[in-house]
Order: C-alpha cells, then structure tokens, then sequence
C-alpha cells in the first residue's frame, strides 16, 4: 500500500513551498507595481494608486493622497485624466486637505457618489468636490445625489449638459455652496457658467467668477489669482481643516 501524505515534509523544496498552497497568487499581487497612470512617481503610484467601485459597481481607478478631516475629490476634462489634476492635487495635500483624484470611468455621477462614500469612510468629515469642463459638469449632477450633502461645490468651465449627465437640471435643487468659474475668451462656457448660476437656487453661496482670458477648465488655475480664489473659497467651507488654517 503507497502511504498518501500529501504535505509531508519529504524534502527542503517542499517545506519552502508549504502545504497547501495559495502563495503563488499573493506573491504576484505583490510582484505587480501600482499604477502610476504615466505621470506618477514610483512613491506617489506606491503610496496613493486606488480604486474603488461607483454606485453602479463599475471600477474606478483613483490616486488618493493626504489625511485630515477635509477632503476634495477632483474631477478631470474630457481631453484628461487623472494626471491632469496632479499638480494641483499636491498643493491640495501641501495645504492639508485629503485628496481623491478620479481617473473617469465615464460615469460621472455615479463616480461622485462613489468617490464621497469613500472619502468619508476614510474618515474626512468635510468633503469638497472640484471638476473641470464635464468633470465639473459631473460634480454639479453629482452633488445632489450625495447624502448627507457636500460641503461646497467648484465647478470650472462646465457646460450645461455633457453626454447623459444634465447640470443645468440638477442645479436647481443644489444646496450646497457653489463657485462658477469661467473664462471671458471661453465663450460658450463662459455663457454656460452664467445659465447654470442663475438657476441654482437653494446654495447659501452661490458665487460666479468670469475671469479674464481664453483659458478652459484646469487652464484656468495656472494663474495665481484664480487659484487664491479657488483655495480660499474651499478654505472657507473645509470647517477648520485643510488650507482653512
């Protein structure tokens, strides 16, 4: 009779290799190097590459950076993506703020939701959101579906509508803070900026910047002016923490 002892310790390979199994596939996952999105450094990709899944459980890929009680999630433009926002997601963490930045999926209000959700459960208690273009068209829509409520809204050269996601019909029921920005020289987004503030309503802040220049989105904060402005109107609804101080 052959004796059947699967994981005796016949030899010196087989005592590394272990009884049964299953080291295999954690030793890949730990092989395989985090997501660097083509603009993140080895330590950021390490430190901050994520993902989570939307409301409507599609994945997302996400950077997420920084700790504290204040947290802005970041949209990107049509033409982007996540590295887009890069630069700007560093002076948010230097400021003190958690930061997601989303990789869009192409399910804008979903991503919004999803985005909050784990935010909060990482613990933030104040939560910004900021897109451009039809990022910032997503975080208008998605504003309204988030509850409890954000706590201030940035919206960058979004037009009314992008695809399935329609701002100009979800603003009206919009309660928290807004800040509009646009580009003069952007026209139809500079127009579009102006219908989306007249029909928001319900924000106890409801402020529209039409800054001078032809800059679109994210173009726009190179200059030093419209970046104070953008940082010192999510100081002010961060509740304390992040650039508040």
């Amino acid at each position: 009779m052959v004796a059947v002892r699967v994981c005796a310790p016949l030899t010196a390979v087989l005592l590394l290799a272990g009884c049964g199994g299953g080291g295999d596939g954690k030793a890949a996952a730990e092989a395989t190097p985090p997501e660097d999105f083509g603009c993140l450094t080895a330590a950021q990709a390490k430190a901050g590459s994520t993902s989570y899944d939307d409301t409507e459980g599609n994945p997302v890929d996400a950077w997420l950076g920084g700790k504290g009680d204040a947290a802005v999630l970041l949209m990107h433009q049509s033409d982007g993506d996540l590295c887009q926002w890069m630069p700007q997601a560093d002076l948010l963490v230097e400021d003190g703020y958690r930061v997601l930045v989303v990789d869009s999926n192409g399910s804008e209000v979903p991503e919004v939701v999803g985005g909050v959700k784990l935010l909060r459960a990482k613990g933030a208690r104040h939560v910004l959101l900021m897109g451009a273009s039809k990022g910032g068209t997503g975080v208008l829509a998605g504003a309204v579906e988030v509850s409890p409520p954000v706590d201030a809204v940035v919206s960058l050269s979004a037009p009314e509508y992008y695809g399935v996601t329609d701002a100009g019909s979800a603003v009206p029921r919009l309660t928290a803070p807004v800040l509009y920005m646009a580009a003069a020289g952007d026209t139809e987004f500079a127009e579009a900026g102006k219908a989306l503030h007249k029909a928001t309503k319900k924000a106890p802040e409801n402020r529209l910047e039409i800054v001078n220049g032809p800059m679109h989105g994210v173009g726009m904060l190179s200059d030093d002016a419209n970046w104070a402005t953008v940082t010192d109107f999510l100081a002010k609804y961060a509740g304390g923490g992040g650039g508040a101080g």
